[in-house]
Parts: C-alpha cells; sequence; structure tokens
C-alpha cells in the first residue's frame, strides 16, 4: 500500500472544479484510491473516484490530505494534482 501526503494547492479548496479534475483522473486506475483528510478520523475515508464525495470531505486550501493505494503511480498523479491550485484555467 503507497500512501503520500500533500497540502492542497486549490485556493477554493477542493470544490467542484478541482473534485472534478480529480475523480476523472482517479478513474483512470483500476485500483481503488482514497483521501483522508489530515486530522479527521482516519476511518473516514474519501474514495478519490467520487467528485461529489471529495466535495464534501470538506478539504479547504492548504489542508493536509493523504492519498492512499495499491497502485504507487495513481498515488503520486492524484497526489500531484491535490497539490495544484486546479481553480487556474
Amino acid at each position: 500500500m503507497a500512501s503520500k501526503t500533500v497540502k492542497v494547492g486549490s485556493t477554493v479548496g477542493l470544490h467542484a472544479r478541482p473534485a472534478t479534475v480529480i475523480a476523472d483522473a482517479a478513474g483512470e486506475f483500476d485500483e481503488e484510491i482514497v483521501l483522508t483528510r489530515v486530522g479527521d478520523d482516519p476511518d473516514d475515508e474519501t474514495d478519490a473516484a467520487s467528485s461529489l464525495m471529495i466535495m464534501a470531505m470538506g478539504a479547504e486550501y492548504g489542508d493536509e490530505v493523504t492519498v492512499t493505494s495499491d497502485n504507487a503511480q495513481a498515488v503520486e498523479k492524484i497526489a500531484a494534482l491535490i497539490e495544484q491550485n486546479l481553480d487556474e484555467e
């Protein structure tokens, strides 16, 4: 199991546009990818392939989020997206 903790780079947090970009990227992988906001209950995992679940997680700019999956490449890709400001066009 691979995991990486990163800070949310989107200025509005993981809301509509960033959540959709992340969910679309997660959907490209067969393995499950889960997100957990640091400080929340560790059992409160979010499916990275669901934009609605990502938005419901409530992660704001600067919050730390841990990305976990059996696929290390998936972890790296999703973590890199979370670190970016996905609000910019």
